[in-house]
Formats: structure tokens, C-alpha cells, sequence
């Protein structure tokens, strides 16, 4: 499994047209939504074969490029993984760093929450997984 460009030992993967790293995905629309500049399935249509097992930094790359050419900057990032197993604790922090770095963000500007859905819907019965993610952006400040 794959989270935040990190990966994970587990007896399972997730599914996608891309990579499936949900992490990066709900980043990459975070940052979009920010600037309303659409969804990840605007930029990266899962009907387009190029994106075919596409790594999920490309997604997020390009958003952040959006987010700069906007002239915007991203503050801050929360975030949190829900679903029941593996457990993540020990992934944490190399999940922040990964992200931090290719953000260029310092990594206590970065959280990575993990959740279960206490064996509740489809995400508590292991069938899927979710990401969410919330960005702060600001105008760049005029030099």
C-alpha cells in the first residue's frame, strides 16, 4: 500500500486507476478546491490512459505549480487516513517528511492524522479507505 508517496507493509493494497495513494490524492484536491481550480479528476481523468498507473506525486506536483503560478503558497496541512488496518503509527513521521519535502513545507507545518471507522461501512468492514485533507494557502507576500 502506498500513502503520502510512503510505502506501507501490509497484506493489502488499494485500487486505482493511478497509484492509489489516496493521502496524495486528497492533497492534490485540497489544494485545487483552494484556488477553485477544480478536482484531481479534472486535471487527471481516470477515462485518459496516460494517467494509468500514474505515480500520485505527479498529481500533487502539478497542483502545487498551480498553487505558485495563482501566486499563492500553502501555510499549513491536515490530514488524516481512515481505515481499519494497518495500523500507520509507525509510518507517521516518514509520511510527514515525504510530504513536507516535496512540498518544500517545513515538516511541523505538515499532520498526518490516522483514524478507524470502528468496523462501521464499508471503511470499517475493510473494503475501502479514505483521505482527507485540509490546506491553508496565502497570497504570497510582495517582496
Amino acid at each position: 500500500m502506498l500513502l503520502g508517496g510512503v510505502q506501507i507493509e501490509s497484506e493489502f493494497g488499494l485500487d486505482g486507476h493511478s497509484d492509489a495513494d489516496i493521502l496524495l490524492h486528497a492533497i492534490t484536491d485540497a489544494l485545487l478546491g483552494a484556488l477553485a481550480l477544480g478536482d484531481i479528476g479534472m486535471h487527471f481523468p481516470d477515462t485518459d490512459p496516460r494517467w494509468k498507473g500514474a505515480g500520485s506525486m505527479q498529481f500533487l506536483l502539478h497542483a502545487l505549480t498551480l498553487v505558485n503560478q495563482k501566486n499563492f503558497e500553502v501555510v499549513n496541512l491536515d490530514t488524516t487516513v481512515i481505515l481499519e488496518k494497518p495500523k500507520l503509527k509507525d509510518y507517521r513521521q516518514q509520511i510527514r517528511e515525504h510530504i513536507a519535502s516535496n512540498m518544500s513545507l517545513p515538516v511541523d507545518s505538515v499532520s498526518v492524522k490516522f483514524k478507524t471507522a470502528e468496523k462501521v461501512g464499508p471503511v470499517g468492514e475493510g473494503r475501502s479507505a479514505e483521505a482527507q485533507a485540509l490546506v491553508t494557502v496565502r497570497r504570497k507576500l510582495e517582496s
